[in-house]
């Protein structure tokens, strides 16, 4: 019986077989594996079969089984090219699609080549025709019995199976089921599976759809309302899942000071009273950061379902420790997808888009839910819900342009204007992102109890800071709304409902693919040894520089015949696999045959290990240990060479140091900084570098609103860095917040702070007497006192003018408190939350005498 007839009967009616074609497979676990490929044409629309035959050549359609079907569509590509000699092939096909990846090679000739000839013309059918080609017809095929050869190269769960190892978070009884939590570190072999069968996801699950309400609103510092009803309960249906988040919920200074808040519990009883009550919800989880609160609820009946839930905040204030700005966070595993909901409240003020997009950037590298292995970023989730006040304006057009147009409801032209999608257009933030047709009223700003645009003197243009984006794939969104009945706020609530498709596990199918993939391991485990090629073992940066990231990158190829899980281990006695200074990402994963890895390796000399490289304690120099699971250890190293930067000395060297850092020979300064009797010239009263800053701040930022509260630009803080390390005389660069938050990281990178770390329990312990902290400071070392007396006089002058900078004593006292008294290293991670706040408040105490007394019997004798 010929090929083709028996593929007809394999097929259903109306399904004609256009070309047929062998093939071997290139990857895989089995060596030289055969498959069929067969293009297949219904009503002009084209679909890819592969099969594999039980005999060769098959005699009957019981003989072929179907693998795997694509619809010849825009994700479709084919690429040819010439194999290397030792393939027993003439040509090397790379087939691939959405969610498929196929390496062939085929023998070189007439038949190969009319065969990709009517791929080709399938192809360009599409293209001609593809606003009315109908698909459906693939779907009736059933591809459910699986193949694991081909499931290797198969790209299922999209961004999560690229390069991580993926940790199964199944909805499923650990009871019923043999597979891991994806909390736990797993053996390599637990992990080859967890991976196949994430790599078989769609043999094993079934798409359901849910629906997710997100809300956002910043409340302005005002009291809860009694009903949120008009905000939370505006389709007729309950959601299936509610996130909420808000901004600005409490704008008192122990909210900003101390993260101490009543009005957590107020507005989380408002928004539980507010929820439909035809969906029985129940609370999934609250995290708060200062005003920036998220909670998620989830219906009753979907609790069972939740895993893995877990929290992370973020803070991008001056140094990134203040919370008035940044974001936070939950994730959680609903069913078998990962979801990421994420509130932010972002950098405000009209020119600040540079600002915001920082904010949004520092967000995504920090935002780290660390009690997974290995720790998921915002990027490693299936779908994610990026929300808030994010404070992006209308540029290039005035405020009453900007509202007449509004009142024409001409929001087209305005949105042109639109910073988020001017930026987003750029690809400067939010890449992979959507966000849906705004088609409401600018949200900000209004009159608070009314609404009438803002009426004060700065006459705000209208602007949509309020926004809900989102990423992943099978996410639809069936609204996008304000909701400007509610007034009390100079903001306007915002929500969107989304349909969301969620994959949801057929227990059925789930064991007999884990057990049909066991029993494949079993026979590869026996057969191969993981292989892999590094393309390069010795890493060497070149000037790395303080607060300034340098990047590698390191290619691993697996040009074995099995996956490969590979992981940096730490060294015999060390307790841990790189120096402080180095970040890998990733540092475990999974490479398939044939496939390589990109491993990237960024070097960032911070406050933590800068004094080292200056002292000596530390150099640039490291070995890695590149560890393959069932194979051998790769050794790696890791060199360069670290530029000399006044962060990171000590004050007693700065004070001695009359020429900038730079003219100083390294040697030299790692001398100094070891013995100080080495110091041949008087020094300074303080360092110059202190003076320089402060006398900037002196002449320039005294009325500037938000001094010491808002951060500056990272790229100005390199412009200031380098003019203080190099010595030039063009002027200090940079704006005053940046020079500000400058002069904090320089006093907070010295190997000991001004106030020595001995001291720092009997300054918690003295802080309700102030002639006690007198005692303290008028014994510490002759630079230390120096400096900490000449910046509590700068800071008397900066309260001196508090009706222009808008500052307050007592928000200057927290952020100095924890400069003048900082924690002893690797003290805090041992402290509970109540803790770590009591502490707080005893520092900013300290500095607050200091801020409201006569310093002058201290400076008395003092030289300057």
């Amino acid at each position: 019986m010929e090929l083709a007839a028996i593929m007809k009967d394999k097929l259903n009616a109306g399904d004609n077989v256009v070309a047929l074609h062998e093939g071997v497979l290139l990857q895989g676990w089995s060596p030289k594996a055969h498959r069929l490929l067969a293009l297949v044409e219904r009503n002009s629309s084209f679909g890819l079969f592969v099969f594999t035959t039980s005999r060769n050549p098959p005699q009957a359609f019981t003989d072929l089984t179907i693998n795997f079907v694509v619809p010849i569509d825009n994700d479709f590509k084919c690429d040819i090219d010439s194999l290397s000699a030792e393939s027993n092939s003439d040509i090397y096909i790379n087939l691939s699609a959405r969610n498929f990846k196929l390496l062939m090679g085929m023998d070189s000739g007439h038949e190969t080549n009319n065969f990709f000839n009517e791929l080709s013309r399938s192809m360009e059918l599409y293209l001609k025709n593809q606003q009315t080609l109908d698909f459906q017809w693939l779907k009736k095929y059933n591809t459910n019995d699986l193949d694991l050869e081909l499931g290797l190269m198969m790209n299922i769960n999209g961004d999560n199976t690229q390069n991580n190892i993926i940790t199964a978070n199944m909805a499923v009884s650990e009871n019923d089921i043999p597979f891991p939590s994806g909390t736990h570190t797993l053996s390599s072999r637990e992990s080859v599976i967890q991976r196949q069968m994430i790599l078989s996801e769609e043999q094993y699950t079934n798409a359901q759809n849910f629906s997710i309400y997100i809300g956002t609103w910043n409340v302005n510092g005002q009291p809860t309302m009694s009903s949120l009803n008009d905000w939370l309960i505006c389709d007729s249906e309950p959601p299936d899942i509610y996130a909420i988040g808000f901004q600005e919920l409490d704008l008192s200074k122990e909210a900003f000071l101390f993260n101490d808040s009543p009005r957590e519990e107020e507005w989380l009883q408002a928004v539980t009273k507010s929820l439909n009550s035809k969906g029985n919800y129940r609370k999934v989880s609250l995290v708060r950061l200062v005003g920036m609160m998220l909670i998620v609820f989830v219906k009753n009946k979907h609790m069972d379902h939740v895993k893995n839930v877990a929290t992370d905040t973020v803070g991008t204030g001056i140094m990134g420790k203040l919370g008035n700005k940044g974001g936070v966070a939950v994730r959680m595993d609903f069913h078998n997808t990962s979801f990421c909901f994420v509130n932010t409240h972002l950098a405000a003020h009209v020119e600040e888009y540079e600002r915001r997009n920082q904010d949004y950037h520092n967000i995504c590298s920090r935002m780290i839910f660390s009690n997974f292995t290995p720790p998921k970023t915002v990027k490693d989730h299936n779908q994610v819900y990026w929300f808030g006040d994010l404070n992006y304006r209308i540029t290039e057009m005035d405020a009453i342009s900007v509202k007449d147009l509004v009142r024409k409801n001409n929001f087209k032209t305005v949105l042109e204007a639109d910073q988020l999608k001017q930026q987003h257009r750029a690809g400067n933030v939010f890449k992979g992102y959507k966000e849906g047709s705004i088609n409401f009223l600018p949200t900000y700003k209004y009159d608070p109890g009314t609404n009438d645009w803002d009426s004060s003197e700065k006459n705000r243009a209208p602007a949509w800071c309020d926004r809900i984006l989102w990423r992943g794939n099978s996410i639809k969104q069936i609204a996008y709304r304000s909701h400007p009945n509610l007034l009390i706020s100079d903001h306007k609530p915002v929500s969107a409902l989304f349909e969301s498709e969620v994959k949801v596990v057929d227990l059925t199918k789930y064991r007999k693919i884990h057990e049909h993939i066991m029993k494949k391991l079993d026979k590869a485990e026996n057969e191969y040894l993981p292989q892999v090629m590094v393309d390069n073992t010795e890493i060497i940066f070149h000037k790395v520089k303080f607060m300034e990231p340098q990047l590698k990158e390191l290619t691993v190829a697996n040009t074995g015949q099995v996956p490969v899980q590979f992981e940096f281990i730490k060294k015999l006695d060390d307790s841990t696999y790189c120096k402080e200074w180095l970040r890998i990402e990733p540092f475990t994963s999974f490479i398939d045959p044939g496939e390589k890895c990109d491993i990237t390796l960024e070097v960032l000399i911070d406050k933590k290990s800068a004094y080292k490289m200056i002292s000596g304690q530390d150099k640039l120099y490291d070995i890695l240990v590149l560890h393959l699971e069932g194979g051998k250890d790769i050794f790696i190293t890791v060199t360069g060479n670290y530029e000399r930067s006044c962060f990171g000395c000590s004050l007693e060297t700065l004070c001695y140091l009359k020429v900038p850092i730079k003219n100083i020979p390294f040697g030299k300064l790692m001398e100094l900084e070891n013995n100080k009797s080495n110091f041949t010239s008087d020094p300074y009263p303080v360092p110059k570098e202190v003076w320089y800053l402060v006398d900037h701040l002196y002449r320039h930022g005294l009325k500037q609103e938000h001094l010491f509260e808002q951060s500056g630009l990272r790229s100005e803080f390199i412009q200031i860095r380098n003019w203080l390390d190099n010595g030039t005389p063009d002027a200090l660069p940079g704006s005053v917040h940046s020079v500000a938050e400058a002069l904090l990281i320089l006093l907070d990178s010295t190997s000991e702070p001004i106030i020595p770390y001995n001291l720092h329990a009997t300054c918690l312990s003295a802080v309700s007497y102030y002639s006690q902290c007198k005692q303290i400071i008028s014994q510490l070392p002759e630079r230390s006192k120096n400096v900490f007396l000449y910046l509590c006089a700068f800071l008397q002058e900066l309260l001196n003018h508090v009706n222009d900078n808008k500052l307050d004593v007592k928000t200057i006292a927290s952020v100095f408190g924890e400069i003048f008294i900082r924690d002893p290293p690797r003290s805090r991670s041992d402290k509970s939350s109540h803790t770590r706040t009591s502490m707080s408040r005893k520092k900013t105490n300290f500095v607050y005498h200091f801020l409201v007394n006569d310093q002058s019997d201290l400076i008395i004798g003092t030289s300057f």
